[in-house]
């Protein structure tokens, strides 16, 4: 069945080629499909268009088909092009002639666009809700190893003191960031394109607002022109929040594979949360975070990727949007796995507390040894110059109060302010 159909039947080789996944993809939008199909049932009989025995059988209808979904007995067999196909073919087999009442006043364009807009929805607030949970877990390490001395690099090279507490609490702001751009992508989102139909409207006296207050919108996609156009930008708007979520998520598993190595040893992790090698018995490899890291930096190809898609179209429908929904809806979950597991493993990590004994980062210290010398007079110049030739002739060695002075917390955690910050986002 297809909503289109005419009275003919399709090329198999075209209709292989044109379905694609859709079937498969379209299973993650059925319960948007119900939900958009019951908004519009009730504002085309607020209209008048729609009897109150007919909305009523329709409803029942609807529900029934909600809880099939919600059970997981849903399938879209190969007679049905789509999600939209199937749930009408399943209304007017379960309700009679009142189901084939419920495409009008609406295209396929636009019921596509509100089950989009609804999942978008959905994915971002659950994207919200693991970003969350590993800011807290982040916070609670913060304040856990606030105390415990990490050395910090620049270029790659021993810099200056650190602190496990500042390096967990830095990935627990950065999600703040992160945060600010799923909220951007949920505001795009959050518009209702019911009602635009191709993109050009209708000539029934539909009410917009009834269906943009029912499916909970924020607002309404005004124009039916632009309602259309949203196709591609919701899917960009939420590719680029993705993007950064990974991008922060990709560096902090780089961290973890350069802390593991051997020759650094800040942190570890019991062993059965490692794997091995088949031929070096002694490997305990990080490949959780490895994966991590090479997944989370495809995700942040997506937008690329939806460019590439979507930047030469002209307004109105193209089929070329098809193939967006199998980019994104995979990087949606490859996102929350990579949270998940992400989260997972830290609430595992273990932190070596003697990082510092070794001579190969006195050199941390250099900066303080600088600073005390400008406090007894010197300019800081003079200071920074002497210093810099007993460090070339060898004969540089922190003294013991430089040394003790670290010994407690590092930097200004701001952990409290950090909190309020997320919960304003939040």
């Amino acid at each position: 069945m297809k909503l289109w159909d005419k009275g003919y039947t399709i090329n198999n080789v075209v209709d292989r080629f044109t379905v694609g996944k859709d079937r498969e993809l379209d299973l993650k939008l059925a319960k948007y499909d119900v939900l958009g199909n019951r908004a519009h049932a009730q504002m085309l009989a607020h209209i008048g268009l729609l009897s109150e025995t007919e909305l009523k059988d329709i409803e029942a209808g609807l529900e029934a088909l909600l809880l099939t979904i919600e059970a997981g007995d849903f399938v879209i067999e190969e007679q049905f092009e789509d999600v939209h196909s199937k749930v009408e073919y399943e209304l007017v087999k379960r309700i009679g002639e009142a189901g084939k009442k419920i495409h009008t006043a609406r295209s396929r364009n636009d019921q596509v666009l509100v089950d989009l807009h609804l999942f978008a929805k959905a994915e971002l607030a659950e994207l919200k809700g693991l970003t969350k949970q590993l800011f807290d877990t982040l916070i609670g390490l913060s304040r856990q190893y606030k105390d415990n001395l990490l050395p910090g690099y620049t270029h790659m090279q021993v810099a200056m003191p650190s602190s496990f507490g500042l390096w967990f609490g830095a990935y627990a702001e950065s999600l703040i960031d992160d945060v600010i751009f799923l909220n951007a992508a949920f505001k795009v989102a959050d518009q209702n394109p019911l009602g635009s139909a191709a993109g050009y409207g209708s000539s029934f006296p539909i009410n917009r607002q009834k269906t943009t207050d029912l499916l909970g919108f924020e607002t309404m996609k005004f124009n039916v022109v632009a309602a259309q156009m949203s196709r591609g930008k919701l899917e960009k708007s939420m590719a680029f929040a993705m993007a950064s979520l990974g991008g922060t998520l990709s560096k902090f598993a780089s961290d973890v594979c350069l802390y593991i190595n051997q020759n650094f040893g800040f942190i570890s992790f019991p062993k059965e949360l490692t794997t091995g090698s088949s031929i070096m018995p002694h490997k305990k490899n990080p490949d959780v975070f490895e994966l991590i890291r090479a997944k989370c930096n495809k995700i942040q190809n997506l937008p690329n990727e939806i460019i590439l898609l979507t930047n030469n179209l002209t307004s109105g429908y193209h089929r070329d949007f098809q193939l967006l929904k199998e980019s994104l809806m995979d990087a949606l979950d490859t996102l929350k796995d990579c949270l998940e597991v992400c989260d997972f493993m830290l609430q595992h990590i273990q932190v070596n507390p003697d990082i510092m004994d070794k001579p190969i980062y006195d050199h941390l210290y250099t900066v303080e040894s600088v600073n005390k010398m400008v406090l007894a007079g010197q300019t800081f110049r003079d200071a920074y110059k002497e210093l810099g030739q007993q460090i070339e002739a060898g004969n540089y060695v922190p003294e013991k109060e430089i040394r003790h002075s670290h010994e407690g917390s590092i930097g200004n955690l701001c952990l409290e302010e950090i909190v309020k910050k997320m919960q304003v986002q939040l």
